[in-house]
C-alpha cells in the first residue's frame, strides 16, 4: 500500500459528505486506530458527530492489537501505523490504493512529576541516563516499543537495560506507573507520556529521535464506506489539524 500525503481539498470533501447526510442517513462506523492517538481522536470524534450527525465507536490499540482488530472483525476505518499495513493479513482488510497521511510523532522521555530530570541532552547523555536509572516503563508490543528496542540494540545497552524495563499494556500504563512513583523512566512517543503526575522532559535527543507515522484507510468490506471517507477527511481538516497540534503531534 501506498501512502498520499493527504486529500485533496479534504475540507471541502468532508463538507461535501456532511452537507449531503440526513438523519435517515447517519451511519454508526467502527474505527480502529492506534493508542497513542487517544486524546486527540476522542476530541476530534466528538466533533465530527456533532457536525456530521454519524457515531463513531473507536477502539484503540497497540500495533498488535490493531492488527488482531483488522484481521479479527468488522470494521469501517483505520487509523493506523504504518506498521499495521506492513503485515499482509491486516492490509488484505483495507480497500486497495493510497492511505492518507494523518499525523506523526517522535519519541520522549518523561518522569514522575517532581522528580529529579535526568541529563538527556545528548545520545550519549541518554545512555548514561538509562544505564543508571532502576527501572524504565515502555510498551515493548507497539510500533514505538519496536523503534526503542532497536534503539537500544543500537546503543549497545540492550542486556543492560533488558531487565530494567517495566513492559506495559499501553501509552495510559506509562504514564499510569510514572504518576505513582513505579517507574523512574518513561519511554514511548512524546505526545503519549503528557498527562497529570508526569513531567516530560524532553524528545530523544540528536539522531536516537524516530517518529511513528499514523495514516487512515477505509476498510475494504466498510459497511458505511461514504461516511467512512468522509471521516478521514475530517481528521485532515483544519479543525482537527489544531487538535492534533495542541496535543504534541505534527500533521502531515
Amino acid at each position: 500500500m501506498k501512502f498520499s500525503l493527504g486529500l485533496a481539498a479534504s475540507t471541502l470533501a468532508f463538507a461535501l459528505a456532511a452537507g449531503s447526510m440526513t438523519g435517515a442517513q447517519a451511519a454508526e462506523l467502527q474505527v480502529i486506530a492506534g493508542g497513542a492517538t487517544t486524546a486527540p481522536l476522542k476530541e476530534i470524534a466528538a466533533n465530527f458527530e456533532k457536525e456530521s450527525g454519524h457515531k463513531l465507536v473507536i477502539r484503540f490499540g497497540t500495533t498488535p492489537e490493531l492488527i488482531k482488530m483488522a484481521t479479527g472483525g468488522p470494521f469501517d476505518v483505520g487509523l493506523v501505523p504504518h506498521e499495521v499495513f506492513k503485515d499482509a493479513a491486516a492490509l488484505a482488510r483495507f480497500a486497495p490504493g493510497a492511505a492518507t497521511e494523518v499525523v506523526r510523532v517522535g519519541l520522549g522521555v518523561a518522569v514522575p512529576a517532581g522528580a529529579p530530570k535526568p541529563d538527556i541532552g545528548t545520545p550519549d547523555a541518554f545512555k548514561q541516563t538509562l544505564l543508571k536509572a532502576k527501572s524504565i516503563a515502555a510498551v515493548p508490543q507497539s510500533a514505538a516499543g519496536y523503534q526503542i528496542t532497536a534503539i537500544f540494540e543500537r546503543m549497545g545497552i540492550t542486556d543492560a537495560v533488558k531487565d530494567k524495563i517495566k513492559a506495559q499494556p499501553s501509552p495510559g500504563a506509562v504514564r499510569d506507573v510514572l504518576a505513582k512513583g513505579e517507574a523512574e523512566i518513561g519511554v514511548f512517543l512524546i505526545n503519549a507520556l503528557m498527562g497529570p503526575g508526569v513531567d516530560v522532559i524532553g524528545p530523544f535527543p540528536g539522531d536516537l529521535q524516530r517518529e511513528v507515522f499514523f495514516a487512515a484507510q477505509v476498510a475494504a468490506d466498510a459497511k458505511q464506506p461514504d461516511a467512512a471517507k468522509a471521516f478521514i477527511a475530517y481528521v485532515k481538516s483544519p479543525a482537527a489539524t489544531a487538535i492534533f497540534k495542541a496535543r504534541g503531534m505534527t500533521p502531515n
